[in-house]
């Protein structure tokens, strides 16, 4: 249960309030982080990590492999159900509506599924549901077409058709998955990066939950917070540097436990518009 400091924070917050979620959340959905067992993917006798895969230079090298990769992600998450942190965060939404923002290291489309709005959610490292064209001629990702396999089987590989499907719209270069790589850059036009800066330059509380800090930009919007001595809570099984920060300004608290089980508490206690 929260305690009665939590709730007097939360209670006399009036300004906008910043989730920020990462893959803890969607761990809880069944989703694996893609970093154990899982992570590694077999092309003929080699096998690759996922920070090999992910990248801008394996596309180059080999994209039918790794667009296998990312379809069989695809399929797993979308195998997969919202929980009660995501559900509680759609309910967020609704009380607060413009004193809510969400931002999210996810890719799993999991929030939006639960209710959240595209206006009101940064996906900061993109939504494995689209594509965008390889040369970035298009203005804004595209859906994966319809034609393409929902339950992809573990390193099937691509026919000529969905080669074809997997082309850009506009131009007719090589579509990619519409995620940010490891060899890549945060930028506003595909990630929203300086939106989330401003945001953490005015939110009157950050709520950060099921992210271990691994990324620069929520990092980045933790340590703003934290030098504005904005209040902060960070939901972790775990100690984290989010909870370093909330202990070294003294400003905000650390909940141990899981997105479900602090999130849905949280947002009740939060005032609604």
């Amino acid at each position: 249960m929260l305690d009665a400091s939590v709730k007097q924070l939360l209670q006399h917050t009036s300004g906008l309030v910043l989730w920020l979620t990462g893959a803890g959340v969607s761990a809880e959905s069944g989703i694996p982080t893609f970093r154990g067992k899982e992570g590694y993917w077999r092309i003929g006798s080699s096998n690759y990590r996922p920070e090999e895969m992910a990248t801008m230079a394996a596309f180059r090298e080999m994209p039918d492999e790794v667009w296998s990769w990312y379809l069989y992600r695809r399929g797993v998450c979308r195998g997969a159900q919202p929980n009660a942190a995501h559900r509680a965060l759609f309910r967020a939404e609704q009380r607060a509506g413009d004193r809510f923002l969400l931002v999210t290291q996810n890719v799993d489309g999991l929030h939006l599924r639960a209710g959240n709005t595209r206006d009101r959610t940064y996906q900061i490292h993109g939504n494995i549901d689209f594509m965008r064209c390889s040369r970035e001629c298009l203005p804004a990702p595209v859906p994966i077409p319809d034609g393409i396999d929902l339950s992809w089987e573990k390193r099937r590989t691509l026919t000529d058709y969905e080669r074809t499907l997997l082309r850009c719209p506009s131009c007719g270069a090589r579509g990619r998955p519409h995620v940010l790589w490891f060899d890549e850059s945060y930028d506003e036009a595909n990630f929203r990066f300086q939106s989330s800066i401003e945001a953490a330059r005015n939110a009157s509380l950050v709520i950060v939950v099921g992210t271990t800090g691994a990324t620069s930009l929520p990092m980045h919007i933790g340590t703003i917070a934290a030098q504005r001595r904005v209040p902060m809570l960070a939901v972790n099984p775990e100690p984290n540097p989010f909870s370093e920060l909330v202990q070294r300004t003294g400003s905000g608290m650390f909940l141990q436990g899981t997105g479900g089980q602090w999130v849905p508490q949280l947002v009740d206690a939060l005032p609604a518009r």
